[in-house]
C-alpha cells in the first residue's frame, strides 16, 4: 500500500514539474542555424529542408560540407543503424559560436533507446534498446538530427514533405517545445512509433507552440 502511495505521489509530482516545465521555460528563438550532413544523404531533399527551415523560423541558414558518417556511431544490433545520440553530442562538439543550432541530416537509418518515465529502457527491450527513428533533438539543446531512411513515401513529394515537418518538429525540441497535446495537427505533436502521424500533421504550429516561439 506505501510502495502504491509512493508512486502515485510520485506521478502526480512529475506531472506538476513537466506541466510547470512546459509553461514556464523560455524559448528563444534563434538567428542562425547550420546543416550538416552526414554520410549518405540527397541534395534536393536537403536543399527543401533548408528552404522549410528559412521560411518557417525566419532564421539564416548555413549549409557546411559534407562529412563522413563516424564509423564509432555505428551499431548493429537489430540491423545497421547509427546512434542519433552519439551524433547529437558530435554535432554540439563541433558547433561554432556563430551559430545558435546545427541540425544533422542523413540518408543512414539511425535509433535511439526509448525509455519509460522513470527513465527505464521500455518492454519489450529487444524492441526498444535500439529502436529505429525519424529524428532526435534533446529540449533544450544546440543539436538534432534527421535521417530520411524511414521516411520514403508513394513519391517524392510524400518524402520530402515528411522531412521538412521532421526538421520543423527536431528544432522546434532544441528551442524548449515539448511534444504538444493542444492540437492534433500541431507538427511538435508526437509521431507515436507511426509514420501515419507525421502525415496527419500540417507543416505549421499551434497558436500554443506558435506563441512560445515567435511572441
Amino acid at each position: 500500500m506505501k510502495r502504491l502511495l509512493f508512486i502515485i505521489a510520485l506521478l502526480i509530482f512529475c506531472g506538476i514539474g513537466a506541466v510547470s516545465y512546459y509553461y514556464f521555460y523560455r524559448v528563444t528563438k534563434p538567428q542562425r542555424i547550420a546543416i550538416q550532413c552526414l554520410g549518405k544523404y540527397n541534395a534536393d531533399r536537403l536543399n527543401q529542408v533548408k528552404e522549410a527551415i528559412i521560411q518557417y523560423y525566419g532564421v539564416e541558414v548555413e549549409v557546411y560540407e559534407p562529412k563522413p558518417m563516424p564509423k564509432e556511431f555505428f551499431v548493429n544490433i537489430k540491423s545497421p543503424r547509427y546512434r542519433a545520440d552519439s551524433i547529437i553530442k558530435h554535432l554540439k562538439s563541433i558547433k561554432p559560436d556563430s551559430v545558435d543550432l546545427i541540425l544533422a541530416y542523413t540518408s543512414h537509418d539511425i535509433s535511439s533507446t526509448k525509455r519509460g518515465p522513470l527513465g527505464q529502457v521500455k518492454e519489450p527491450k529487444s524492441k526498444y534498446l535500439d529502436w529505429g527513428i525519424f529524428g532526435l533533438g534533446y529540449r533544450p539543446g544546440p543539436s538534432c538530427v534527421i535521417s530520411d531512411f524511414r521516411l520514403n513515401g508513394k513519391n517524392e513529394t510524400q518524402t520530402i514533405l515528411r522531412l521538412k515537418k521532421v526538421a520543423l518538429h527536431e528544432i522546434g525540441h532544441n528551442l524548449g517545445l515539448s511534444h504538444c497535446e493542444n492540437d492534433q495537427s500541431c507538427f511538435m505533436r508526437s509521431a507515436a512509433e507511426k509514420i501515419s502521424t507525421i502525415d496527419a500533421v500540417n507543416l505549421n504550429l499551434c497558436d500554443v507552440c506558435r506563441k512560445r516561439v515567435f511572441n
